[in-house]
């Protein structure tokens, strides 16, 4: 009774230490990675009185997140956009767009979006939209299209990812020109970045 009671010890044993030892190699592969600003493009569109869908740019964004490529585990992230960077090549309609009726910019500097979970399986990205003092749940489809060491420059890891989404913005209580059909509710957001591996 002793010997198997031995057997069984041991064997629990080696089960911890292999468990242990996994968990130690995941961990190991996982690594913060920055948004590169100089390969980061922030676009959106929306309905203008049905005649065509108005394109503009954010200009400044930034943002850094925690993951590990080998198993597809995203621990953490945060992307952090500059409301005022906002550029629709029209001067006065990016006054509008940076004011009261829409992103308030000068009250409410910082878009963020943090990260909650990535079904890497589908291909969905799940995190927290801050708009206006205002959070709410957002479902980002996410493709990533490369990860290879970069041919020149910095020569380091780097993730090429695009990610999509679709909001309506009255839900963060910008809901001008929606009633009356001026300006469409729903805003298609995109994401196109390269991710440096740190």
């Amino acid at each position: 009774m002793s010997i198997i009671f031995s057997h069984r010890s041991l064997v629990i044993w080696l089960a911890g230490c292999a468990q242990a030892w996994l968990a130690a190699g995941a961990c190991a592969d996982a690594a913060d990675w920055q948004i590169d600003p100089d390969h980061f493009s922030i676009a959106f569109e929306a309905e203008h009185i049905g005649y065509q869908q108005q394109l503009g740019f954010f200009l400044e964004g930034s943002g850094q997140f925690r993951f590990d490529p080998n198993t597809d585990v995203l621990s953490s992230g945060r992307v952090e956009i500059v409301s005022g960077s906002l550029f629709s090549n029209h001067g006065a309609r990016d006054n509008h767009l940076k004011g009261r009726d829409f992103l308030n910019a000068r009250r409410h500097a910082l878009i963020v979006f943090e990260v909650s979970e990535y079904l890497a399986a589908d291909g969905v990205l799940r995190g927290n939209l801050t708009m206006l003092d205002e959070t709410h749940p957002v479902d980002l489809a996410v493709v990533v299209n490369k990860q290879a060491v970069y041919p020149f420059g910095h020569r380091k890891e780097t993730l090429g990812i695009s990610a999509s989404a679709a909001i309506l913005r009255s839900q963060w209580g910008m809901d001008y020109g929606v009633a009356n059909n001026m300006v469409g509710d729903e805003v298609i957001l995109r994401f196109e970045f390269e991710a440096i591996r740190q």
